[in-house]
């Protein structure tokens, strides 16, 4: 765990009564602070101190109050001195510890800890009850496979470190929490493989994430923007709710970064191509893993150039279109009011509506909402002569494509990319989409991942890892044996 430093504050009181009426003052006197009150006979009084909700009762009953009450009744207690011992002793859970400081005592009972509190004593014991309710393992909803593993992370960073461990039994994989956030105090762990991982990597991700100061981190992405290194349209951090991706990532010498509250865990540092592989590639052969990542690619160029090559074409560049398709075109575009930027803008932005809509609907009618905005709509708009049909056939191809693409941040850049390329088109055709393509690519050189070059290994040319950019080689060749190093 990380070292801070920590605000010194006052020590426990020898009084029960006392350390109860501050920590009512302290949380607000809430609801759900349960009290139970002891009388120990010749000792004076004890409380058993817990938040409901995020404990676990029966374990409290059983393991905690059960032994305390057993070991009361047969008077087998010490002295006050020894007291908080023997508790220690017949207190039946996991992880025990003591507190005396009052920062760290409401730090842990806000976490799901139990407090057994007694007179005489400047200190607490802590028992870990900690329970939260979270929802089960099931498959991931936004990267699913047809063939691997089924298993998604949840919202629990317990269960979500549980299922990385679980893949990766070495002794050199390292977890090291600490809370962010002035007023949620979030868990984030930062896991890695020690000798594989970058250790200069790994302290930049620390000292970036030390230096995060905001008053609530409630999803992955809060940090995402806040440790990046450039501000830019494209992701610099992947996300992924796969624990099999996460792993394979950490193999592959990078850090994962695990929130609570959220399945996602970021993976850092990534490069471009990074982008477009699947886990699916590794689970067939390489033959059909390299066409499905060459199809992935295409679909993104086809997604964000599709509606700016076609709007130059028709705009600006009639001559390379063979003449039977300009006519063709041109009949089309007869009984249609609007210029073509105007017409291309409609639809895209239709299309946006239709996507946001189909996301935020009901499960029950968003397949239904989505076939009549593009079926129906579609259709009645091109009879109506709005706009024509090779308009709805671009778009729709465009739209279409984006679906292939396995990480939404990226889907996301191409789909801020497209507009920027359509009105580049419509102002000087071809020319000003080679322009706007000559800035992106240099923009994609510049950029920089946690100190990487975001666009290995093409700029700079890494000749190994080639073998798993355009195309995924034959995996004994792409897995060699990584030597973790000894410090």
């Amino acid at each position: 765990m990380f070292k801070k430093e920590r605000k010194l504050t006052n020590r426990l009181s020898k009084m029960t009564e006392e350390n109860l009426e501050k920590l009512k003052e302290v949380l607000g006197d809430s609801s759900d602070l349960s009290i139970r009150k002891l009388k120990i006979p010749d000792h004076g009084n004890a409380a058993i101190v817990h938040i409901l909700g995020i404990v676990d009762d029966e374990s409290i009953q059983d393991n905690v109050i059960y032994p305390i009450l057993h070991i009361f009744k047969e008077k087998q207690y010490f002295n006050p001195i020894d007291l908080q011992e023997q508790l220690v002793q017949v207190i039946s859970v996991p992880k025990v510890d003591f507190v005396s400081e009052w920062d760290e005592l409401v730090a842990n009972l806000l976490a799901g800890e139990t407090l057994i509190l007694t007179d005489g004593s400047t200190r607490a014991i802590l028992a870990g009850t900690r329970k939260i309710q979270s929802r089960s393992i099931t498959e991931p909803t936004t990267q699913t496979v047809i063939k691997g593993p089924k298993e998604g992370f949840t919202e629990n960073l317990g269960t979500n470190i549980s299922l990385i461990r679980a893949r990766v039994q070495n002794p050199k994989l390292r977890v090291e929490q600490l809370k962010i956030g002035k007023v949620t105090k979030t868990n984030v762990a930062i896991v890695y493989i020690e000798g594989l991982a970058d250790q200069n990597i790994v302290m930049e991700a620390k000292n970036r994430m030390m230096k995060i100061d905001m008053d609530s981190i409630l999803d992955s992405n809060y940090i995402e923007e806040a440790v990046k290194d450039n501000r830019t349209l494209f992701p610099l951090v992947q996300n992924s709710e796969r624990p099999d991706v996460v792993v394979a990532n950490l193999l592959q010498r990078r850090i994962a970064i695990l929130i609570n509250g959220t399945p996602f865990v970021l993976i850092l540092p990534i490069v471009f191509i990074q982008l477009f592989q699947s886990p699916e590639d590794y689970y067939s052969n390489s033959i059909m893993g390299s066409f499905l990542r060459m199809i992935r690619i295409s679909s993104f160029y086809v997604n964000m150039y599709a509606s700016a090559i076609y709007l130059a074409l028709i705009t600006h560049h009639h001559g390379l279109i063979p003449t039977t398709l300009m006519v063709t075109l041109m009949a089309q575009r007869e009984r249609v009011p609007f210029p073509a930027i105007v017409e291309l803008l409609v639809m895209e932005l239709a299309f946006e509506v239709l996507r946001e809509a189909g996301i935020r609907m009901p499960r029950a009618i968003g397949p239904a909402v989505s076939i009549v905005g593009a079926l129906i709509l579609g259709q009645a708009a091109v009879e109506a002569g709005f706009v024509s049909a090779a308009i709805v056939i671009i778009v729709a191809t465009s739209a279409i494509s984006s679906f292939t693409l396995p990480n939404p941040n990226i889907v996301n850049a191409a789909r801020g990319l497209r507009f920027i390329l359509i009105f580049s088109a419509a102002y000087i055709g071809f020319y000003g989409i080679i322009l706007i393509s000559l800035c992106i690519l240099l923009h994609l050189c510049s950029l920089r991942s946690f100190g990487v070059p975001y666009f290995a290994p093409f700029a700079p040319v890494r000749i190994n890892e080639l073998k798993d950019s355009f195309i995924r080689v034959a995996l004994p060749s792409l897995l060699k044996k990584e030597k973790l190093k000894n410090h």
